[in-house]
């Protein structure tokens, strides 16, 4: 089998494509895939730079998302049949068990949802790590009262992109953070009701001058750093941000002050803890608000250029990187 193998925490520049990889063997309640696509997510190079939680045995194959055809059935598999199209939604693939960068990969068929019928391949591939990030970042505080403005850090990304779709499917008023020009109109395009550029000096002002008295009801942070604390400042009293990234670093001088007297709320996303029951139930969620809408794609990149891939997802894409596994 085929497969770009990390070496150790060394970074995603140190892969190396080999021929001669060890097919994986279902086991109990598991099924093997025969990839079509998997596409690339931050949390990839963070384990590959050891900023992840993660204790894979190396060499280890990345890959978290992944969509494919089934191969083979193991011992108590039955959910699923030989040549059935299916999508990964999440579990341990990529993190500490072999990922779908590889012709192949074993997953307990619990993680595993049917390939939406009218999408593509790629797209089912695209999906469902991105889509199950951004819901929990959306629902994880209760329901959001129709009609509230959420503000996307980070929104042309993956989670970005799906979080502006989703919240204008639940009823919400998504604005969008995106440095430059050159994503505005996608992201309007996409639903989003204002972008700003986070750099811009005036970025809180013009952010309260959008949302009015109101302000913001939610921030879905995928950056961190300098930024954070600016979110805070654009909040309604008893906000929340549901933290999702850090791409930008640590959040310097964190002034707690400034949670006391709104009643911030300020949490954790992590769709890992979801259970793989909890995960379907989201999942199908998901797919029914989306209705005709579908995930967005960057750009599709030939398995020999996996390294390329990772570049361009680190360039700040619009959407999700996608491997075709030929």
């Amino acid at each position: 089998m085929k497969a770009w193998l990390l070496p150790g925490f060394s970074g995603t520049s140190s892969m190396e494509l080999s021929t001669s990889v060890e097919a994986p063997i279902p086991a109990d309640g598991e099924v093997v895939i025969q990839l079509q696509y998997a596409a690339l997510n931050p949390a990839d190079y963070y384990l590959a730079d050891k900023q992840y939680p993660a204790k894979p045995r190396f060499p280890h194959i990345l890959g978290r998302d992944g969509s494919g055809t089934i191969s083979a059935l193991g011992p108590g598999a039955t959910r699923f049949a030989v040549g059935d199209r299916v999508t990964i939604l999440r579990g341990d693939a990529g993190v500490n068990t072999p990922g779908t960068l590889a012709g192949l990969v074993a997953v307990p068929e619990d993680r595993l949802a049917p390939a939406p019928s009218d999408w593509s391949m790629a797209e089912a591939a695209a999906a469902p790590l991105t889509y199950l990030t951004a819901w929990q970042a959306l629902t994880c505080w209760g329901p959001v009262p129709a009609e509230s403005f959420v503000l996307i850090t980070g929104a042309s990304g993956g989670v970005g992109v799906a979080a502006i779709q989703l919240a204008r499917a639940l009823d919400l008023r998504p604005i969008a953070l995106s440095r430059g020009d050159s994503k505005v109109p996608a992201l309007l395009e996409l639903g989003a009701e204002k972008v700003f550029d986070p750099s811009d000096p005036k970025l809180a002002e013009k952010v309260l001058a959008a949302t009015g008295p109101r302000a913001v009801s939610l921030a879905i942070d995928n950056v961190g750093g300098e930024l954070f604390n600016t979110l805070l400042g654009v909040l309604s009293d008893r906000g929340a941000v549901s933290c999702v990234g850090r791409l930008a670093g640590p959040v310097p001088e964190f002034n707690t002050a400034r949670i006391f007297f709104k009643r911030l709320r300020i949490g954790g996303v992590s769709v890992g803890a979801y259970s793989p029951g909890e995960a379907q139930e989201c999942w199908g969620r998901i797919v029914k608000l989306l209705g005709g809408k579908r995930p967005v794609i960057d750009r599709v990149f030939p398995f020999g250029e996996v390294p390329q891939a990772f570049t361009r997802l680190r360039q700040g894409p619009l959407g999700k990187v996608v491997i075709a596994i030929d």
